[in-house]
């Protein structure tokens, strides 16, 4: 027999990649494996940013004020992971039937950042509401906004491709939340809220050319609205375009650029010192490139990539369509946050007040950070009890009974 004749074994068949099969894997696998990746690097988030706080305060305030600083950001770092936990055991399954209490509250609270006496106003803008500590309204309308996106796109199921009983209805709400938000003014926050708000639309079901004409008009009608009734939005529209020059802005990208691999070590970064104001929350990004340098930034960003990673294949294991529309839009609504805030330092966006995801300080960011992961970790716990069962009750069946020769 010639080696031409010889069967061709298994193992010497080439093997190609096909992306549809890798996602068809991923879909198989048990939800808590890109969980416990996706906690892991969030805890990482919480120690790096921890250090950052530590030691953006080691040279601004005296002892006293240093050792309260501390004390104040342990407390919100241990909140904020009981915060994750809770969300973990309740899950978007679980917050589904107080959804229309949760969207109004929401929606009034934006509301109360123009009352007297409870909304703040700071920097001429009125994004925050104070009811003993201050809050930021839409910060918690974003996660509301989206568990509803996702519970309407379930519950049309495929009507939801429809213009008027499903676009119609969901960009309403859209557009009357963005609109809230961007009368504060925080055309950043709208159109980051606007953002995730199309993406968990259109991964709910509804079609690319439905969502895309609205999108682009809301857009366009938010920067014209802002440019013309708001100078701020026009200002920092003109630094981006290097048309006007801000100090902080030009500081914040020279940290980045000029560090070196290493950086000036930690706590030895004097750029805070010289009147660099929200290095600790803002331009946190910053701090990182000038203190730990190159090494620093991209270790910072490799740790954001893995967040998105671990969040998207977490969203491909879950079974049920509610919790993966929802995990989906609450943890890609963690990462536009992170890449705005990235992109503003660097220089690559127009200048915009936002935190960075679990590094900066702040109350209300970091909670709702943390709020937000726990409830998409919440859907994986749920997706891996139906794992586990099926598991079992597979286990279970009785085997087939050999067929009987005639």
């Amino acid at each position: 027999m010639t080696s031409a004749t010889l069967p061709e074994s298994k193992s010497e068949k080439p093997q190609q990649l096909e992306f549809g099969s890798f996602v068809d894997r991923l879909a198989r696998l048990d939800p808590l494996q890109p969980a416990r990746g996706l906690f892991g690097v969030v805890l990482a988030l919480l120690g790096v940013g921890l250090l950052v706080q530590i030691g953006y305060s080691a040279t601004m305030y005296t002892t006293e004020v240093f050792r309260a600083d501390v004390a104040r950001e342990l407390v919100m770092r241990t909140l904020a992971l009981v915060v994750l936990l809770v969300a973990w055991r309740v899950g978007p399954s679980g917050l589904r039937r107080f959804l229309p209490l949760l969207v109004t509250g929401s929606l009034v609270a934006l509301v109360c950042v123009w009352v007297p006496g409870i909304g703040v106003d700071l920097n001429g803008a009125r994004r925050w509401i104070d009811v003993g500590v201050s809050v930021q309204p839409s910060e918690v309308a974003r996660i509301a906004l989206i568990l509803w996106l996702a519970h309407t796109c379930v519950a049309l199921g495929p009507a939801v491709a429809t213009l008027y009983r499903g676009l119609g209805r969901m960009m309403a709400l859209v557009m009357l939340t963005c609109g809230l938000v961007l009368l504060q003014p925080d055309l950043g926050g709208s159109m980051v809220m606007l953002l995730c708000a199309c993406a968990t639309m259109w991964v709910g079901g509804v079609g690319t050319g439905r969502i895309a004409l609205p999108f682009f008009a809301l857009v366009a009608g938010a920067f014209a609205l802002a440019v013309t009734g708001q100078s701020y939005v026009s200002g920092r529209i003109a630094m981006w375009l290097d048309r006007s020059q801000n100090a902080q802005v030009a500081e914040a990208a020279s940290a980045l650029a000029t560090s070196g691999p290493f950086g000036a070590g930690y706590t030895g970064g004097a750029l805070r010192n010289r009147g660099f104001s929200y290095q600790d929350s803002d331009f946190v990004f910053s701090y990182v490139g000038e203190e730990f340098g190159y090494f620093g930034v991209v270790g910072l960003i490799a740790l954001l990539v893995a967040f998105l990673w671990f969040s998207l294949r977490l969203v491909l294991c879950l079974r049920d369509r509610f919790d993966a529309v929802a995990a989906f839009g609450l943890s890609l609504s963690v990462a536009f946050q992170a890449l705005v805030h990235v992109s503003v330092v660097a220089g690559v966006a127009p200048p915009k007040g936002m935190t960075l995801p679990f590094i900066s300080s702040g109350g209300t960011s970091l909670l709702v950070s943390s709020l937000t992961v726990g409830l998409a970790l919440g859907a994986a716990r749920r997706s891996a009890q139906w794992h586990r069962e099926g598991a079992d009750e597979r286990r279970v069946l009785p085997s087939p009974t050999p067929a009987q020769p005639h």
